[in-house]
Formats: C-alpha cells, sequence, structure tokens
C-alpha cells in the first residue's frame, strides 16, 4: 500500500537510514576529493555532521511528532556540523524544521516545501554559491520536488522518494559540466554524491531493505574539556527548566519495601524532573533529581522511610554566580587557531593564540567545538583562525551562536593563520588589529607539500599514486617523485609569486621529516636564493611533508 503521509515515527526512521547510509559509503565520498591528497574527508564530515543529527532520534518513541523529530535533527546537526559538506547539509536539515515545526504529520506536498525550504537556507549560509556542487544537486531536486506535487494531486511517498533520486542522480552527473576542475578530475561532486546517499538511505527504509547498525562514531574532540562555567557565553537561566538539584537518602525503608515501590518512585520523579538517579542499597534508596518541586518530591519520597543527608542547590543562582564571574574576569581580546602538529601548537601558543582546535585537514572541528573554545576565550573580542577553507563556513555559523564579538578571518592555510597571529597587537583597537591580521593573510603566499593518493589529472598535471605534490595558495603547483625537488619547485613559484627583494621563507616541517634534513634542505635553497632568508621550525604536522610561507 503506498504511503501518503509521513508521521514521526517513519520521519525518525527514514533519517536513521540515511545516516547509517552515508556512514557505510563516507569511504568512497571521501575519496572523490577533487585534490588527490589524504585529506579527502567530505564523507567523514558528513556523516558525522548526520550522526550528531539523529543521535537523539533513537530513543524517541513511535508516538513522536514529526516537528519533534526535525527539531532534534536540526540541532543535533547544527551543533555537529564539520566541514562546508556538513555545513549545508545542517542549513538544509534547519529549512526542513521551519516547515514541520509543530506538525504531528506531514504529507508529500509539505516535504516537497520542506526541500525548497531547506535548499534556500543552504544558500543564503554560503557567501559565494558556486554551481556544480551539493548546492545544485538540492536545488535540482527541490524544484523537480516542487513541480511533481504541483502536476499531481495525490504522489505517493514511493513515487516522491524515486522521482527526487532520478532528478538527483542527473543533478549530480551534470556536476562535471558545471565545475571544470570535476571534469578534469573526472569526478562528480562528492558533496552532491553524499546528499544522494542520505536520501537513498530513505528509500530503503520505504523498501524494507537492511542497512548496517550505525554505532555512535562522534569522536570526542581533541581539544582542550571546557572550564568550569566557560561555555555560558550563549547559555542563560531560561534554558535551565528544571531549577533545583535536590539529593537524599531515604533510610529506615518502610516493612514491606519492595522493587514495586522503587519503580514508583521512579516513574513520579521521571514525571516532575529530569537528571533522575534512583539506586537502592540493601536498607537505603539514594535519590538525585533536577525538579521546581523539590518540597513535593521530599514529601513523597517520605512514604517510603526517613530522609537523611537531603540537599538542595538553586543551579540558576549557580549559574548567575556563574557568568557574573565569568564577566568580572573577561578580557578584551582573545585569538583561536585550528592547528596540527604540536609543533604548529606550540608557534601558535607563542604568538598570543588562546585556545588551540586540533584538527585542519584530516578531522575538520565542529560548529559546536568553535563555540565552546570561543567561551573558554572569556573575552569581548575574539579572533578565529580557521586556517583551512574547509573549516572558515563552520566558524561563520558558530560566529552566530556568540553572545561576544566573534571575528572570523578568513585564513585558509597554516601559514596564514601564523601570519595573522604574528601581526596581532594587544594595545591596539580592534579595528586596526583586524586591519593589520588582514593584511598580513595577503601578504603572504602559502605553500605545502603532501603525496597524491590515487591517479588523477589536475591542473594540466598528471598525478600517479605516490606522486609527491606541491601545493601553492590551495593550487597543485608541482608534481615530482621526491619531496625536495617538489619543495624546490613550489618554493620558487613562491618567490616569484610574492615578487619582493628579500623574501623571508619558512618551512615547517612535519613528523616524518628529520629536523636535519629540513636544515640540509633550506641551506640547499639558500644556494640558489641568495637574497632570500630561510627559517626552520618544526611543524610536527602528520601527512604533509612541510608547510611553507614566503614574505
Amino acid at each position: 500500500m503506498s504511503i501518503q503521509s509521513i508521521n514521526g515515527a517513519l520521519l525518525r526512521d527514514l533519517f536513521l537510514g540515511g545516516a547509517a547510509n552515508l556512514e557505510k559509503n563516507k569511504a568512497y565520498i571521501d575519496s572523490l576529493n577533487v585534490f588527490p591528497v589524504p585529506d579527502g574527508d567530505t564523507g567523514t564530515n558528513m556523516s558525522m555532521t548526520m550522526q550528531g543529527a539523529v543521535k537523539d532520534l533513537r530513543s524517541m518513541p513511535d508516538s513522536v511528532s514529526v516537528g519533534d523529530v526535525m527539531d532534534a535533527v536540526a540541532l543535533g546537526a547544527l551543533k555537529n556540523a564539520r566541514g562546508n559538506s556538513g555545513v549545508i547539509l545542517s542549513q538544509l536539515f534547519r529549512g526542513y524544521q521551519q516547515i514541520c515545526k509543530g506538525q504531528k504529520e506531514i504529507d508529500v506536498c509539505m516535504l516537497a516545501e520542506a526541500l525548497e525550504t531547506g535548499t534556500n537556507a543552504a544558500y543564503k549560509a554560503v557567501m559565494r554559491p558556486k554551481e556544480g556542487t551539493i548546492l545544485t544537486v538540492s536545488r535540482m531536486i527541490s524544484q523537480a520536488a516542487l513541480a511533481l506535487t504541483k502536476k499531481k494531486k495525490r504522489v505517493s511517498l514511493e513515487d516522491f522518494m524515486d522521482h527526487i533520486l532520478t532528478v538527483g542522480q542527473e543533478a549530480l552527473d551534470n556536476t562535471p559540466n558545471l565545475l571544470p576542475v570535476l571534469k578534469e578530475a573526472g569526478v562528480v561532486d562528492s558533496g552532491g554524491f553524499g546528499l544522494l546517499t542520505v536520501y537513498r538511505g530513505f528509500k530503503a527504509v520505504l523498501m524494507g531493505e537492511d542497512l548496517p547498525d550505525m554505532e555512535e562514531e562522534i569522536e570526542a574532540e581533541p581539544e582542550e574539556m571546557p572550564e568550569e562555567g566557560a561555555n555560558l557565553d550563549h547559555f542563560s537561566t531560561e534554558d535551565i527548566e528544571f531549577g533545583y538539584c535536590t539529593e537524599f537518602f531515604i533510610v529506615r525503608l518502610v516493612e514491606g519495601f519492595s522493587e514495586e515501590d522503587l519503580e514508583k518512585l521512579r516513574d513520579h520523579l521521571v514525571r516532575v524532573g529530569d537528571s533522575v538517579v534512583v539506586a537502592a542499597g540493601e536498607d537505603f534508596v539514594k535519590v538525585h533529581v533536577h525538579s521546581n518541586c523539590p518540597g513535593k518530591i521530599l514529601q513523597f519520597a517520605m512514604r517510603f522511610g526517613e530522609l537523611d543527608r537531603m540537599k538542595i542547590e538553586n543551579m540558576r543562582e549557580q549559574n548567575r554566580q556563574l557568568i557574573e564571574q565569568k564577566k568580572r574576569n573577561e578580557k578584551e581580546y582573545g585569538i583561536i587557531a585550528v592547528s596540527a602538529g604540536d609543533g604548529i601548537d606550540e608557534i601558535f601558543r607563542n604568538f598570543s593564540v588562546d585556545r588551540i582546535i586540533s584538527g585542519g585537514q584530516t578531522m575538520n572541528p565542529s560548529i559546536d567545538t568553535i563555540v565552546n573554545a570561543v567561551g573558554q576565550c572569556n573575552a569581548r573580542n575574539v579572533f578565529v583562525l580557521p586556517n583551512n577553507s574547509n573549516i572558515i563556513l563552520a566558524a561563520q555559523q558558530a560566529q552566530n551562536l556568540c553572545s561576544c564579538n566573534v571575528i572570523v578571518l578568513p585564513t585558509k592555510t597554516i601559514p596564514q593563520g601564523i601570519a595573522a597571529a604574528m601581526s596581532f597587537n594587544p594595545d591596539l583597537s580592534l579595528e586596526e588589529n583586524q586591519e593589520n591580521m588582514q593584511d598580513a593573510i595577503h601578504e603572504i603566499v602559502s605553500g605545502a607539500v603532501t603525496y597524491a593518493i590515487r591517479e588523477t589529472h589536475y591542473n594540466g598535471n598528471d598525478i600517479k599514486e605516490g606522486d609527491i605534490i606541491g601545493i601553492v595558495d590551495n593550487d597543485i603547483a608541482a608534481v615530482s617523485p621526491t619531496v625536495n625537488e617538489t619543495v624546490e619547485q613550489i618554493v620558487r613559484r613562491m618567490i616569484e609569486k610574492r615578487d619582493i627583494d628579500d623574501p623571508i621563507v619558512n618551512l615547517y616541517f612535519g613528523d616524518t621529516i628529520e629536523e636535519e634534513d629540513a636544515n640540509a634542505l633550506a641551506e640547499h635553497l639558500q644556494e640558489e636564493f641568495e637574497n632570500a632568508e630561510f627559517i626552520v621550525a618544526r611543524g610536527g604536522q602528520p601527512l604533509y611533508y612541510y608547510y611553507l610561507s614566503v614574505e
């Protein structure tokens, strides 16, 4: 029998199926990265975003509403969004949420509206939208969905899914014609493929097909744990639903106290509060609960015995005090940098960076991670250095979730981030610092050296797996069999591009390079570039033999 409407239980299962299918195919999606470098992470970013989106769905009952499902999905995706593709996916879900808000069920026409609203939200989130990406695939799908529901008064969900998958595949196949870089590399857009993978998971659920059980794989963030009260800049007492933390023991239990009485107590606490813990010992019961009626809870508990070691804390007042303390200790400026490698971390710390977010090429931090780091700075003005083009969008979304003034500087490389941090001066005004840091970003040429993970053709270069690749300002500029030869080629390109008389060349060597080898390379380069000054520093970064800059 065809499905005409979607209830909360079905929508929940559709999203769980989409997340499972994305997790199953993330490695292939990663491989569609245009650059054949060991950091293609579109599939990983989208999967981790989806896992965050569905985290709370597994415990939702069949009676859940569509609105509640989408509220959970939108919030979970936003907090866990990683990379450009993950942020765009979270914005699509945010658009779906607007149509589903407060709805018990939706029909296929409303689903089509949700797809359109999601597409519009995603386009607005990107400063300069490019066609031939996940945005194009989403737009073509939403337009086809609306056209179908307007043409036919009654459309089953099965037919609807078949239609959007067909149109979506056509849009995906056309992405290389819209983005020449995709055609040259011989791939389709990875983000668009990821979106279709989610929708194929939806279809599999409708057809009753088995998908792999998806374990929660949201990895713990590598940066420091938040300090107590540090992340209160986007939190207020209004967010505390239950204001009193109540703890006590029930001793000298009434005669005949049973497991049934224990369940009766637990059920009552769940109805009036949350964070319920009821632990029974041989002759006592320990209780913990957050509620707005601690007196009534104590009165109810007295049915089962005597009360001992009672403690009631006003969590709203505790929160007010933490906020006040935070404001008293607040400083003028803070700086956050995304970094990769303990040597790079140390360099950033030496240039007044308050918080380091470990990540970058192989692990893009989530929006929530960036928000937490901003809170830990405890500053009125916080500069964020994403240091990766795939993190800038997440940083900009995090900017909207913080109550302090957050300035996202569009650093696309580690050397750009270092240059920006070096130019910061705490004695200058916000405007002067922002201008100086922006100028520093534009005054250097960035380079990197890594290896190819697959064969491809890019920017006129035939690249084989294992070749050493030189990247200048995020564009492949050299390919050769050896690391030193590649470094020499891109240093030559970088010096020509910077075009100044006495350039300074920084070489940050990675975790597989010995310091003596890096120094020997610098000495060799000095022979050719006599007017340049070469500075060698340990970066300790994985996967990349060298980060370089010319200033």
